[in-house]
């Protein structure tokens, strides 16, 4: 892959149309300062002083900002955030997102905006994660709001380009993505077989119909009821067989050992990651791939290009630390041009 080839691919980024689907959440970070060092009176418990709130976007939230920073034309936003103080914050913040479109992006008294709460002790520019405070959904996605969102995807089908569906929550129906949700997007990838449709759930694919799968290797051994650990042969296997089965494009993500992935005929390629210095934040790194690899397929890269681009922007993601990092199109180009393929 030349650096020319890329150039094309991103050149058409600001002409597509593209949908991300799922659980946006607020990630707010608490940056702690801890040679602020106080009791408390009442309790004479430890007090951190917060002596700074940031506040961004989270789980798809992390997929559109991906997609912002890419250049991407119009990015519609299907998901919820409560009636509450963070789905303010929240809906603030994706407003940030170039091209960001959320009239379908809903307000609900019934439903908590998905929060991950994340102090961090501050030291000379080093990150230090405490334990998370996460406000979730236990309770089934309310019916009448399910249906708005499954009629806001069933309105995709006239000039869309890709859709990412990210399922952050893990407790089923308790999220954007409901049986209905699945349901229509079953249909509009009949409808529309050659878009890409990119699923990415945390608590089961299985129950999605026969789109286009991106996973991490514990999430390929759910999958596949593997206990084991597999080599990278087993994986390609694995992941051709799926894809063949499917007709799509497959996806599986391994850490350190970088990328598999399936064309849907059978070509399967293995792309190591990219090398990383010692200090990197793998937080993101996922949410980048997902996006770099929908929106490089909507512009026409192959299989094969569209990982090699991933790969780089996870390479980039990593190494931005106490953040969730996004590439812009010249970040990856930077990265891409340490590859030896790329001269």
């Amino acid at each position: 892959m030349k650096p020319e080839r890329y150039d094309e691919i991103k050149e058409k980024y600001p002409q597509l149309n593209l949908a991300v689907v799922g659980d946006f959440c607020l990630d707010r970070y608490l940056e702690i300062n801890p040679t602020l060092k106080e009791r408390s009176i009442e309790t004479g418990l430890p007090v951190n002083n917060v002596t700074n709130i940031r506040a961004q976007p989270g789980g798809a939230g992390t997929v559109a900002a991906n997609l912002g920073k890419l250049g991407v034309g119009n990015i519609e936003a299907i998901g919820f955030c409560g009636d509450d103080g963070e789905g303010f914050e929240l809906k603030r913040a994706l407003n940030n997102i170039s091209g960001i479109n959320l009239s379908n992006f809903f307000s609900s008294k019934r439903r908590k905006t998905f929060t991950y709460c994340k102090p961090l002790v501050i030291t000379r520019n080093r990150y230090r994660e405490l334990s998370r405070l996460d406000t979730k959904n236990w309770t089934p996605t309310p019916g009448n709001l399910s249906h708005r969102l499954a009629q806001a995807v069933k309105s995709l089908h006239r000039n869309i380009d890709a859709i990412i569906v990210l399922e952050q929550s893990d407790k089923a129906e308790t999220g954007v993505v409901t049986e209905a949700v699945r349901d229509q997007l079953e249909a509009l990838s009949m409808e529309r077989e050659e878009i890409p449709i990119i699923v990415d759930s945390r608590d089961s694919l299985r129950k999605y119909p026969q789109l286009s799968y991106k996973m991490n290797e514990a999430e390929l051994k759910s999958f596949l009821n593997k206990d084991k650990d597999m080599d990278i042969k087993t994986i390609q296997f694995a992941t051709s067989e799926l894809a063949v089965q499917h007709g799509k494009p497959i996806f599986v993500t391994l850490g350190k050992r970088g990328i598999v992935s399936s064309d849907g005929y059978g070509k399967t390629n293995h792309i190591p990651a990219l090398q990383a210095s010692k200090s990197i934040d793998i937080v993101g790194a996922g949410y980048s791939v997902t996006a770099n690899l929908a929106a490089s397929l909507a512009a026409g890269a192959t299989v094969y290009e569209a990982s090699l681009i991933a790969m780089a922007a996870a390479n980039y993601a990593i190494h931005q630390l106490g953040t969730t990092g996004a590439a812009t199109p010249h970040d990856i180009r930077k990265k891409l041009e340490q590859i030896s393929t790329i001269k």
